[in-house]
């Protein structure tokens, strides 16, 4: 990635160690998608090389990384599998997430095992109900990316208002004693982030597994008085949109990595060369700079967002639309520049077997995700910026 920024030497091992995967997980991306589940040898080299403790707290040993160094390693696990660099987008950042909790809630998650992994889904199914000491829920959540790998889960509902606290979104974090994992991810593409369904019946959850999601106060993340590395103060949203695009990005590549050796050798049937047709040039010249381009977005926004964490400053309404949508458009931009590679393969590209063809069905799976929604998160930037108030609540 291009970066002005330095990197020490721990942020580059655990980059250095992201590409040495690579080439493991390319082999094995067949096998995901067949299987529904990122293979376990996959999330075993993931925990050895330490990448999924990216960005948890050194307290508990994680290495607390700029989340630069955290995107860019999803970006280059995805140029071998984007299943794999998804569930490690979604799964990687939840110790950020979880440091932001009661010191109690990352206890009990990490004092025994600092590898313990959190599943998640946001949706605000939950039925809830409060009780004395927190609340019993029930409910059905779609959507759980990588969630037979995890032994916790965050999921999602609406909490009532509570004193200064305003009804609003929460996370519930559960064990997996507390929920069952209902397989039924049959779908287009990322076939292998297996994002089953989860399923609880009135489970107790203590208060202090219980956040406030987006609510940035101190109040709200009192595990910032102990994590104080200004990572844990970006706003939630700005991170975990972001989880869930960036791997396109690392895709968009793998897929131009693949096309350029495949051009360089395919002659049609009819004799015609592919690296000397004019439209197969342009889609690959189109997709490199589409990379170049959303990797520099991507390195800006995260300097400004660090550099107001640091400072103790919350993003103002119109920043955070901003980078929200500009986090939407990738899957979208890079779903049209894989069309245009893919196009350019003709019929012997449209193969199962064909990565790029496997890389067009993951961008077009990724792209319904909420998050991924540019026209509706592009229509809350364009309200704000024609004087209208913000329509958002979630950003």
């Amino acid at each position: 990635m291009h970066s002005t920024r330095d990197k020490n030497e721990e942020e580059i091992e655990l980059i250095e160690r992201a590409r040495r995967l690579v080439p493991l997980l390319k082999e094995r991306a067949a096998q995901a998608e067949r299987d529904q589940r990122v293979p376990d040898e996959s999330i075993i080299e993931l925990q050895a090389a330490g990448l999924l403790r990216a960005l948890q707290p050194r307290a508990f040993g994680g290495y607390e990384v700029d989340p630069r160094t955290f995107f860019e390693i999803q970006m280059t696990l995805a140029e071998g599998c984007m299943s794999t660099a998804w569930i490690y987008g979604v799964m990687g950042v939840h110790p950020w997430q979880l440091a932001r909790y009661p010191i109690e809630a990352q206890r009990e998650v990490w004092a025994d095992d600092h590898g313990a992994l959190i599943a998640s889904t946001y949706m605000p199914a939950a039925k809830v109900t409060v009780v004395e000491g927190g609340y019993r829920i029930s409910g059905r959540w779609g959507f759980s990316s990588g969630s037979e790998h995890c032994q916790w889960v965050f999921l999602g509902g609406i909490l009532p208002a509570d004193g200064d606290f305003a009804s609003e979104h929460g996370t519930f974090l559960l064990p997996r004693s507390d929920y069952t994992i209902e397989r039924n991810w049959d779908v287009l593409g990322l076939r292998g982030t297996g994002s089953h369904d989860i399923v609880v019946e009135d489970v107790f959850v203590p208060a202090h597994r219980v956040q406030r999601t987006n609510n940035w106060r101190i109040e709200a993340t009192p595990g910032r008085l102990i994590n104080t590395n200004p990572i844990y103060a970006i706003p939630f949203a700005q991170v975990f949109s972001r989880a869930v695009s960036t791997s396109a990005i690392g895709a968009l590549q793998g897929a131009i990595n693949e096309f350029r050796a495949n051009a360089a050798a395919h002659i049609g049937k009819h004799g015609a060369r592919t690296a000397d047709d004019p439209v197969a040039q342009i889609a690959v010249a189109e997709a490199a700079i589409t990379v170049d381009a959303l990797k520099l977005v991507l390195e800006r926004n995260y300097a400004h967002l660090m550099d107001l964490a640091r400072n103790g400053e919350y993003p103002d309404t119109e920043t955070r639309l901003l980078y929200r949508y500009q986090s939407s458009y990738v899957t979208n931009v890079c779903a049209d520049r894989v069309n245009d590679l893919l196009r350019s393969m003709a019929a012997s590209g449209l193969y199962n077997s064909n990565p790029v063809a496997r890389i067009f069905r993951d961008l077009h799976q990724a792209r319904g995700h909420i998050a991924n929604n540019f026209m509706a998160y592009g229509r809350s930037f364009g309200a704000v910026q024609l004087g209208l108030p913000n329509p958002d609540p979630f950003v």
